[in-house]
Protein backbone atom coordinates (compact mmCIF):
# COMPACT_ATOMS: atom_id res chain seq x y z
CA UNK A 1 0.00 0.00 0.00
CA UNK A 2 3.03 2.38 0.97
CA UNK A 3 4.40 1.80 -2.68
CA UNK A 4 0.95 2.68 -4.39
CA UNK A 5 1.05 5.99 -2.49
CA UNK A 6 4.54 6.79 -3.21
CA UNK A 7 4.33 5.56 -6.82
CA UNK A 8 1.02 8.42 -6.72
CA UNK A 9 2.69 10.92 -5.52
CA UNK A 10 5.46 10.70 -8.18
CA UNK A 11 3.09 10.82 -11.39
CA UNK A 12 1.06 13.79 -9.33
CA UNK A 13 3.87 15.85 -9.33
CA UNK A 14 4.43 16.77 -12.77
CA UNK A 15 0.85 17.62 -13.36
CA UNK A 16 1.01 20.21 -9.64
CA UNK A 17 4.20 21.66 -11.59
CA UNK A 18 2.29 22.23 -14.75
CA UNK A 19 -0.84 23.34 -13.17
CA UNK A 20 1.18 26.44 -11.37
CA UNK A 21 0.87 29.70 -12.29
CA UNK A 22 3.24 31.25 -14.39
CA UNK A 23 3.96 35.07 -14.26
CA UNK A 24 6.23 37.23 -16.94
CA UNK A 25 7.98 40.15 -16.09
CA UNK A 26 8.19 42.85 -19.13
CA UNK A 27 11.14 44.75 -18.88
CA UNK A 28 10.02 48.25 -18.26
CA UNK A 29 9.68 50.76 -21.34
CA UNK A 30 12.78 52.96 -22.97
CA UNK A 31 12.43 56.43 -23.01
CA UNK A 32 11.88 55.49 -26.58
CA UNK A 33 8.83 52.98 -25.79
CA UNK A 34 6.72 55.20 -23.70
CA UNK A 35 3.33 56.07 -25.29
CA UNK A 36 2.30 59.42 -26.44
CA UNK A 37 -0.13 61.13 -23.68
CA UNK A 38 -3.68 61.15 -25.08
CA UNK A 39 -7.46 59.66 -24.36
CA UNK A 40 -7.16 56.00 -24.77
CA UNK A 41 -3.53 55.95 -23.61
CA UNK A 42 -4.29 53.71 -20.16
CA UNK A 43 -6.53 51.24 -21.58
CA UNK A 44 -3.72 50.97 -24.71
CA UNK A 45 -1.27 50.41 -22.22
CA UNK A 46 -3.34 48.05 -19.81
CA UNK A 47 -4.34 45.71 -23.27
CA UNK A 48 -1.14 46.01 -25.03
CA UNK A 49 1.41 45.51 -22.05
CA UNK A 50 0.04 42.28 -20.75
CA UNK A 51 1.89 40.64 -23.64
CA UNK A 52 4.56 42.98 -25.24
CA UNK A 53 6.37 46.36 -24.26
CA UNK A 54 5.07 49.32 -25.82
CA UNK A 55 8.34 49.82 -27.29
CA UNK A 56 6.60 47.66 -30.04
CA UNK A 57 3.89 49.75 -30.84
CA UNK A 58 6.15 52.91 -31.09
CA UNK A 59 8.23 51.08 -33.39
CA UNK A 60 5.25 49.85 -35.77
CA UNK A 61 5.36 52.34 -39.02
CA UNK A 62 2.55 55.12 -38.89
CA UNK A 63 -1.16 54.53 -39.61
CA UNK A 64 -4.56 55.13 -40.00
CA UNK A 65 -7.60 54.22 -38.29
CA UNK A 66 -8.06 50.74 -40.82
CA UNK A 67 -4.29 50.04 -40.41
CA UNK A 68 -4.71 50.29 -36.77
CA UNK A 69 -7.66 48.18 -36.84
CA UNK A 70 -5.97 45.62 -38.45
CA UNK A 71 -2.90 45.07 -36.06
CA UNK A 72 -5.54 45.64 -32.80
CA UNK A 73 -7.90 42.43 -35.16
CA UNK A 74 -4.74 40.51 -35.84
CA UNK A 75 -3.37 40.70 -31.82
CA UNK A 76 -7.07 39.18 -31.14
CA UNK A 77 -7.55 37.06 -33.74
CA UNK A 78 -4.34 35.20 -34.00
CA UNK A 79 -2.26 35.97 -30.96
CA UNK A 80 -5.40 35.45 -28.56
CA UNK A 81 -5.56 38.99 -27.17
CA UNK A 82 -8.02 39.42 -24.47
CA UNK A 83 -9.93 42.34 -25.75
CA UNK A 84 -13.41 43.68 -25.60
CA UNK A 85 -14.74 45.30 -28.94
CA UNK A 86 -14.98 48.36 -26.98
CA UNK A 87 -11.46 48.20 -25.47
CA UNK A 88 -10.76 47.54 -28.88
CA UNK A 89 -12.63 50.99 -30.37
CA UNK A 90 -10.75 53.06 -27.67
CA UNK A 91 -7.22 51.68 -29.15
CA UNK A 92 -7.35 51.86 -32.20
CA UNK A 93 -9.31 55.30 -31.91
CA UNK A 94 -5.75 56.35 -29.59
CA UNK A 95 -3.34 54.65 -32.06
CA UNK A 96 -4.81 56.54 -35.24
CA UNK A 97 -4.53 59.54 -33.46
CA UNK A 98 -1.15 59.78 -31.62
CA UNK A 99 0.52 57.18 -34.34
CA UNK A 100 -0.95 58.73 -37.53
CA UNK A 101 1.18 58.67 -40.54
Amino acid sequence: MRRILVVALVLALPLAAWAETKTITLPPDSAYGALKPGPGREVTERACRSCHASDYIVMQPRGDAKQWLAVVTKMIKVFGANISPEDQKAIVEYLSRAYAP
